[in-house]
């Protein structure tokens, strides 16, 4: 049985995806068109799109979300980085079916006191082939 190939408009995340430093949004192809992302990275990319998604945020699904941003303004320590995780792996399981987490973190980071650093690590399902993000939370409501 061949495995479900998947595809959908490449772009870079502002906030999550820093692999580019300086560019961010949609990708050009060399012909001028929208590129395209293919198996593993439109997974990477639906990721990043449900955990930058707040509540309500999307019109016509308000219930696709996680709720990280609802930590905007709280302390930094241990009882935030596991609210963070619990929201993390609820949006994880709710809305990604073709990924297995395989390790879910968050602490606070020990060189900027308003940061929460998170961690995931995940399978995408069809392929068997391993992931990670790690991203920052900015815990006084400014883009990070």
């Amino acid at each position: 049985m061949k495995a479900n190939t998947y595809s959908s408009w490449r772009f870079l995340h502002p906030d999550l995806d820093r692999s580019q430093a300086g560019y961010s949004g949609l990708g050009l192809s060399p012909t001028g068109a929208i590129a395209m992302a293919k198996g593993d990275a439109v997974v990477r990319q639906a990721l990043l799109l449900l955990l930058s998604t707040s509540p309500g945020e999307r019109v016509m699904r308000p219930a696709y979300d996680c709720e990280l941003r609802r930590l905007v303004f709280s302390p930094n320590d241990y009882t935030t980085a596991g609210l963070a995780r619990h929201y993390v792996r609820r949006a994880i399981d709710r809305w990604e079916p073709r990924v297995g987490i395989l390790k879910l973190d968050a602490r606070p980071d020990p060189e900027v006191p308003t940061q929460l650093l998170i961690f995931l690590e995940y399978k995408v399902l069809a392929s068997r082939r391993t992931d990670h993000l790690a991203f920052s939370l900015d815990l006084t409501g400014e883009a990070t």
